[in-house]
């Protein structure tokens, strides 16, 4: 289904949000499709961060309308979100070094039996199938994360997000720190999830990667909206154009 037919998963719809007297966003809008990866790019400032931290209910708009899955939504924390089918994957990762990669996963999440101990066992065959239905290669499932190499941890990062329900996955510099050939490990994870149907939505101030794995752009600059683009139809000077400045280009192409 064309992006054209589809009905958003997430559309955001002139958000705004302050804090004291500095403006972080003004009348932003954004959508993201269910099987598509949306990247969301801009200069430090222009409002990403904040953004994303009011999709995934760290932060609630001052104004403007959010709609998830069909409905108006307004998440008092990141934990409704997660109820409701946004997973995060910031930068730090948020995971346990000392730990397994399985007690990683079922982090916050973790199984009793019925004799109230920790089902470790279970979790641990569950979180196996859970790294192969993503096509991940990982190490050892008992291996500690602080043993895995920095793209094993995003992948672990990203298999936690998708684990537990999610429809929309929000990704912040999900290759940042990594080096060409986990880069493209990586990629191919996002692509894969895209390919079983999840919305994506990624940040990323590698407008390579950017026009690598997004099927459309949505440009912010200083706070505020600038257009968005299908990836076909544009170039990545263009984007450029946008993000500057140079050009405005405002609304949908």
């Amino acid at each position: 289904m064309s992006a054209e037919t589809a009905t958003p998963l997430l559309r955001v719809s002139g958000a705004g949000k302050s804090f004291g007297a500095v403006t972080a966003l003004e009348r932003v809008d954004i959508e993201v499709f269910p099987g598509q990866i949306t990247g969301l790019v801009g200069d430090n400032g222009a409002g990403k961060s904040t953004l994303i931290k009011i999709i995934s209910g760290v932060h609630q708009a001052d104004s403007g309308l959010v709609e998830f899955d069909g409905r108006e939504v307004s998440f008092a924390s990141a934990a409704e979100a997660r109820a409701a089918g946004i997973e995060t994957v910031f930068q730090d990762l948020a995971l346990a070094g000392n730990m397994s990669v399985w007690a990683n996963i079922y982090l916050g999440r973790e199984r009793t039996t019925s004799f109230g101990f920790l089902d470790k066992k279970g979790m641990s065959q569950s979180a196996r199938q859970m790294l192969e239905q993503f096509r991940m290669n990982v190490p050892p499932i008992d291996a500690p994360v602080a043993a895995l190499s920095g793209g094993q941890r995003q992948a672990i990062a990203i298999a936690r997000a998708a684990a537990w329900g999610s429809k929309l996955i929000i990704m912040d510099e999900p290759t940042a720190a990594l080096g060409v050939g986990e880069t493209a490990a990586v990629e191919e994870v996002i692509r894969g999830l895209r390919d079983q149907g999840y919305g994506l939505l990624i940040i990323s101030h590698n407008l390579d990667q950017v026009f690598r794995l997004a099927d459309r752009i949505t440009v912010l600059r200083r706070g505020r909206y600038v257009g968005s683009r299908m990836t076909s139809e544009t170039t990545p000077e263009k984007i450029v154009a946008m993000i500057t400045g140079a050009q405005t280009g405002m609304g949908a192409g």
